[in-house]
């Protein structure tokens, strides 16, 4: 049976949301159990007052907790009775296959670069969320903030992870990728999305579609944006933005006067609806793409419903071995294009960071 470590006291609501998320996953689903890490009285707490299946649900103590004020490298190493390192230790001794947290993003990004480890031979992972778009399918940007400065085989790669990603989670046969950039034309773009562009063509395991435009996150018709973190973070950053910001106008313009208000009254489905299609907590969270198992980053202040969501991502991707997928992808791709830069010494390709830090965090992905 599939097992997935829950970071239970990560996130702004945690235990509640994280316990509740748990179960309500649970509920959904019957070929999996979770691993509840976090502080043993608190959890079972919430537990007493929810119905569930006791023989599916394991409790790991883990008394302390990393904050948003920590340093994340700092606190990895040093807070080893966190809920955040002692879920990671327990995917890296095989007592879990998946992990899901709603835990401060620079120390989960940290603790699974230090503890669990990459894939063998990629270059750096990657956070990858899944944007709301018009089709009502969903586009995957990887990287949304992981890695703020790129080589092309770093794009590379998180091309053909988030490929993997989506045919494990989504059923995706052959999902249609674009490299985010100024302009559809080869030539656009600098030094790195052209070279980019001309090592993803050559790619044979990814169906690459070319250059796209920040528009085409949303409005057009890839299934994948590929980014490098600064440019995607941006890009995240800016979606969420303008979301708000025509929450507020419609807001805003229905409540002028009563007129307006019967008018909103009508369209209240419609508008329910479309606050619905962009909630999200129906989207799932950003999935850490590249490492040794699968790890999904939670919204910080995800709801039980939400936390669920992320839970089923997790063991989505499980049954449907992403990882495997992307090791198969590594070794059916040319290895100068795919190999990650301590093997390509010669080509000049520096190492990445170990990991992200705070000031390179996903956001709240």
């Amino acid at each position: 049976m599939i097992k997935i470590a829950i970071d239970a006291m990560g996130g702004d609501f945690a235990p509640a949301a994280q316990v509740q998320g748990a179960v309500l996953a649970l509920e959904k689903a019957k070929d999996f159990s979770v691993v509840l890490v976090g502080d043993e009285e608190k959890i079972r707490r919430e537990l007493s007052g929810l119905k569930y299946d006791s023989s599916r649900v394991e409790i790991v103590h883990a008394p302390d907790v990393i904050t948003n004020d920590d340093v994340p490298t700092k606190a990895v190493r040093t807070k080893r009775d966190s809920s955040t390192v002692v879920a990671f230790e327990l995917l890296k001794e095989g007592r879990a296959d998946a992990l899901v947290s709603s835990g401060a993003t620079g120390a989960v990004l940290t603790a699974a670069v230090l503890i669990l480890g990459r894939i063998r031979g990629i270059s750096r992972p990657a956070l990858c969320p899944r944007i709301p778009n018009l089709r009502g399918t969903g586009t995957l940007l990887c990287d949304c903030g992981a890695n703020l400065e790129c080589k092309p085989v770093n794009l590379v790669h998180f091309a053909m992870m988030a490929t993997a990603y989506a045919q494990a989670a989504y059923g995706m046969k052959s999902p249609k990728v674009g490299l985010l950039s100024n302009g559809t034309e080869d030539h656009k773009g600098d030094a790195l999305h052209q070279e980019s562009n001309a090592l993803l063509r050559e790619l044979s395991c990814i169906d690459y579609a070319g250059n796209v435009e920040g528009r085409d996150i949303m409005v057009g018709d890839v299934d994948i944006v590929v980014a490098d973190g600064f440019t995607g973070n941006i890009a995240l950053k800016s979606i969420e933005g303008c979301g708000k910001a025509i929450s507020g106008i419609m807001k805003r313009e229905f409540k002028k006067n009563l007129f307006s208000k019967l008018r909103a009254a009508i369209v209240y489905d419609v508008i329910k609806n479309i606050k619905k299609s962009a909630d999200y907590e129906t989207m799932g969270g950003a999935m850490f793409l590249g490492l040794k198992k699968a790890v999904v980053k939670a919204h910080g202040n995800s709801k039980p419903a939400g936390f669920a969501v992320c839970v089923g991502q997790a063991v989505d991707v499980v049954r449907g071995d992403m990882v495997g997928r992307i090791e198969k992808m590594l070794k059916i791709a040319q290895p100068e294009e795919t190999a990650a830069p301590a093997e390509k010494a010669a080509s000049g390709v520096s190492a990445p960071s170990e990991a992200a830090g705070p000031e390179n965090e996903g956001g709240n992905a």
